[in-house]
């Protein structure tokens, strides 16, 4: 196969909205604060629901997007770190809730770049002839991990999930999905953790923020060098949505001021691997990106972990 793209995407979020005022009623914060520090106005937060939930529900709105059906799909890769079940795995659990029928079903933890190994990983499988049509998906249900008397975290988090459906390239066609940069800083680990049998999320927020704001660019340009794309020729950058300042940060020394920047943060708060198809998905709802032009998606977080490529916008 010469490659893989994107053919439709689709996202989920639960009902239930979390403003910063009803956090106030929990914790010793305010509106003003939130917003300033992280750039959060509101998340969704899921009650019964479970990632598999989410997962397949964006996943049924992808398929549903892209033409496909159910018998099509031969390859599901789900990217989450707060599914509480280990087996069946959430990939299997969405195959079963959507029809699928045998495929290759897999999840895969890289916390908050996620998305964009799984879709990296996605992409070799279709170039090696491993698979021909896939479903991507990043979910998350965050609000299970959260310490509602932590105000350094439970402001920040959200629950959702996006999805793509990806496929192979026609014969001759260029590529949708550029070469995946990837990788991570073991040493600091320690810095994004949920650990344990009963987990709470824990952070040193200034560790993250000053290594995603210093380290991050360069390795986002890579990504665009590796495609070919030169970072002016960028319609949108998506990164994850952990802070505004982050992504203001990263933006400014790729300097593209031509891109629109997707901040879905602001309603929904940091989804985790779910951050970066669920803004996708919604820029591509809303139209605000054409069709095939280059978009740069870069996923950072635990691990510390950073995956990045650029696809053209189905």
């Amino acid at each position: 196969m010469s490659g893989s793209r994107i053919i439709s995407m689709g996202h989920y979020q639960p009902s239930q909205v979390v403003t910063n005022d009803d956090l106030a009623q929990l914790v010793d914060t305010n509106d003003e604060w939130i917003r300033d520090r992280v750039g959060i106005a509101s998340r969704r937060i899921a009650g019964d629901e479970t990632v598999a939930d989410m997962a397949a529900a964006a996943a049924d709105k992808a398929l549903a997007n892209s033409g496909l059906t159910a018998a099509d799909i031969d390859l599901v890769v789900v990217a989450t770190c707060t599914s509480v079940d280990r087996s069946p795995n959430v990939a299997c659990r969405v195959a079963a809730k959507l029809g699928i029928q045998a495929p290759g079903a897999f999840d895969l933890n890289t916390a908050c770049s996620g998305f964009s190994y799984a879709l990296g990983t996605v992409d070799h499988a279709i170039r090696a002839g491993a698979s021909r049509n896939a479903i991507v998906i990043g979910a998350e249900k965050l609000s299970e991990f959260i310490d509602w008397t932590d105000r350094s975290t439970c402001i920040i988090f959200g629950d959702g999930a996006g999805a793509a459906v990806v496929t192979a390239t026609a014969e001759g066609e260029a590529p949708g999905v550029g070469p995946v940069v990837w990788g991570s800083v073991p040493e600091r680990g320690e810095a994004v953790r949920i650990e344990g049998w009963r987990p709470y999320i824990a952070q040193e927020g200034q560790t993250v923020f000053r290594w995603a704001t210093t380290a991050l660019a360069p390795l986002a340009r890579q990504a665009c060098e590796r495609a070919g794309v030169d970072p002016s020729e960028l319609a949108a950058f998506v990164p994850h949505q952990a802070n505004t300042r982050i992504i203001d940060g990263i933006a400014k020394r790729l300097n593209i001021p031509q891109a629109i920047i997707a901040k879905d943060l602001v309603e929904s708060g940091n989804t985790s691997a779910a951050s970066i198809p669920l803004a996708l998905s919604k820029l591509v709802e809303r139209r605000e990106v054409p069709s095939g032009a280059p978009v740069l998606l870069f996923g950072f977080g635990g691990g510390l972990t950073y995956a990045g490529q650029v696809v053209r916008c189905p």
